[in-house]
């Protein structure tokens, strides 16, 4: 066979669009999925067969992953990622120092400074890959368009890898959210999928993604189905353990709020977080509103566990951090609950808030009023209304 063939690269592909090479067709494209008619695959023009690494190879060639090619070599070129280098979506705002770019393998839209954009073209995978993980961390906090900074890129030189144990059930999480109905089939021949599979597992390579996708397999929380290419289906196991993993009723309507206990703090609290809460139709709770007879710290994990998310205020006094509220933002982010994460402004602009929290969305409030006016629209936005919420 000779002419062109259609090639559909899941990780440089622009939004799922064709990437052409009239190249020798290599038999392993058809088993990735990525040609248009497998029936044409098989022998190059000159009648040799190919092997799987050198198909990988060639698809490397084609989207500038080999030293010295330049990316977008060919007819894919457009606008690339600025921390992957891969095809992107320009969403970028005329007189803006940096770029908003849409990005399947950063996990969706981000804004990116100037600085920030040369800076990271010349780190490691890792960072890389950490960095990723935090944009979709982001999102899932409900900031739709996350802005990465100069400091962005160093405070993810200071994390930690995610363990393979953790790249597991988010990968898991991640395919759930891609099949909404009870025994649908998620594929990997999907563009968009493939990377955001590689972007939520914290993966630099699909041979990543494919290694952790063996392992939930084995585990029975996967099977494969015949219907469909590299197609896979979340077991009622899977389904359970995704509820172990929450640790939670997923119905449940409680908030649980972590906050510094002192009586300036009164007002932020009954005109503030409460209301707010209350506003999108689920029930605040603060332990020390609540009653019980064992010990506090116990009373406080069955709280969080008992809640559909928690609301964790950071405001402190003065450089004095209140350890109980990192504490339980903590657990509950090991539990993988959501926490939204708010704090007065002037202790945000005072450069006070604690490292380890500094790379999440803070909402930044001055007046009870404000914070629960935006309290209210972050919950809407993230969870929709609550059981409680009247009309």
């Amino acid at each position: 066979m000779t002419g062109t063939i259609t090639l559909y690269h899941p990780v440089h592909a622009p939004d799922g669009q064709p990437v052409y090479t009239d190249g020798g067709p290599l038999a392993s494209y058809a088993d990735e999925g990525w040609v248009d008619d497998p029936a044409k695959i098989g022998v190059n023009r000159r009648g040799e067969n190919h092997s799987h690494e050198v198909a990988r190879r060639h698809l490397e060639y084609m989207s500038g992953e080999i030293p010295g090619i330049a990316p977008g070599y060919g007819k894919g070129v457009g606008p690339r990622c600025a921390i992957w280098n891969t095809v992107a979506t320009d969403r970028s705002e005329p007189g803006r120092d940096g770029f908003t770019l849409e990005s399947p393998r950063s996990g969706g839209r981000y804004f990116i400074s100037g600085t920030a954009a040369a800076l990271v073209q010349n780190r490691d995978e890792r960072l890389k890959a950490r960095l990723t993980t935090w944009l979709v961390d982001q999102r899932r906090l409900g900031n739709r368009c996350p802005e990465v900074t100069s400091g962005s890129i160093e405070d993810a030189s200071r994390y930690r890898d995610l363990t393979v144990g953790q790249r597991v059930d988010r990968l898991l999480r991640f395919i759930a959210g891609q099949t909404p109905g009870i025994g649908t089939a998620y594929s990997l021949t999907n563009q968009k999928t493939t990377c955001a599979a590689m972007a939520w597992s914290e993966s630099t390579h699909m041979k990543e993604v494919r290694f952790l996708l063996d392992y939930i397999r084995k585990r029975g929380w996967l099977e494969e189905d015949a219907a469909a290419r590299h197609g896979y289906v979340l077991t009622i196991d899977g389904h359970a353990r995704l509820a172990d993993l929450d640790g939670r009723d997923t119905g449940s309507s409680r908030a649980f709020v972590a906050m510094w206990f002192d009586p300036t703090m009164d007002d932020a609290w009954e005109q503030g977080i409460k209301r707010g809460i209350e506003d999108s139709g689920y029930e605040p709770v603060r332990i020390d509103e609540a009653e019980f007879n064992d010990r506090i710290d116990d009373e406080i994990i069955a709280e969080i566990r008992r809640s559909r998310f928690l609301v964790a205020d950071f405001t402190q006094d003065g450089d004095r951090a209140r350890g109980g509220v990192y504490y339980e933002a903590g657990f509950a982010l090991g539990l993988d609950l959501p926490v939204i994460f708010t704090c007065r402004q002037d202790v945000i602009d005072g450069g006070l808030l604690h490292f380890d929290t500094r790379q999440y969305n803070h909402i930044g409030w001055t007046t009870p009023e404000e914070l629960r006016r935006r309290l209210a629209d972050r919950i809407a936005a993230t969870f929709g209304d609550g059981p409680s919420e009247e009309g």
